[in-house]
This record gives structure tokens, sequence and C-alpha cells, in this order.
């Protein structure tokens, strides 16, 4: 089995696409007006319109109300991400942080409140973890 996507719902797709577009430098590809991936080559961040939930079951998914996902980027440089979205994102959590397990990492909220984790391996454990 392998992970390939996280689909986020949202009421304003091609707004949210924008900001993902704006924060990664991946453009993204469109299948419809409600439907758009930005491919990395480890991972699709899908985003689809409130419009897509009904073909899976009604009700299933709600834009804007997540709680407890955590969207992440392995990023070269995290402290430049965060000078280049400076003005740019409404709503950072944090600046960037080494944390314990060895990431920088910078945390910061996308136009829909989902909280988006750029981070680089700083230590040489975390280094080692993500080398390719």
């Amino acid at each position: 089995m392998d992970f390939v996507s996280i689909r986020v719902i949202t009421d304003d797709v091609a707004r949210l696409v924008g900001f993902y577009e704006r924060a990664t430098g991946v453009q993204a590809t469109w299948a419809t007006e409600d439907f758009a991936e930005l491919r990395t080559t480890s991972a699709t961040l899908a985003i689809g319109s409130t419009r897509t939930v009904p073909l899976f079951a009604p009700g299933a998914a709600r834009p804007a109300d997540n709680h407890t996902v955590i969207i992440e980027f392995l990023v070269d440089d995290v402290d430049g991400v965060h000078q280049n979205l400076a003005g740019f994102v409404e709503e950072f959590v944090n600046s960037p942080t080494t944390m314990p397990w060895g990431n920088r990492s910078l945390l910061l909220r996308d136009p829909d409140g989902n909280l988006v984790n750029f981070f680089t391996p700083v230590t040489p454990a975390a280094i080692e973890k993500f080398a390719h």
C-alpha cells in the first residue's frame, strides 16, 4: 500500500489552490472547477469543492472545520519560506522553531484555517531520516 494524497474540502477551490501554489511553488493541475491537485515527488495535495462531497456521502466532510490534521511540506530552507510568505500568509502560528525531534518548523494556517507545517531537518538524525 502507498499513501498518495490528502484531500482538503473547501467552499472556494480557486482561493485555496492559489494559496498553496504561492506557498509551495507547485503548479496545480485542474480536473474540473471543483477539483485540483498539487503533485510533489512524494504525495499529492488534492483540493475539492464542497460540491464533490455528496459523490462520496452527503455530509461526510465539512470545509474549514479541521482541528486534527497538519498538512506538512519538507523544504530545503524553512527560514527562507518564512521570509517569502511574510506579508502573504495571514496567520503564522509560530515562526521557524527547532523542534526536539530535529526539524526546524514553521506553522501557519491556510485561508480555511487548516494547519500547515513547513519543515527542514537540521539535526544529523533528522537529516538522515529524510535523506533520499
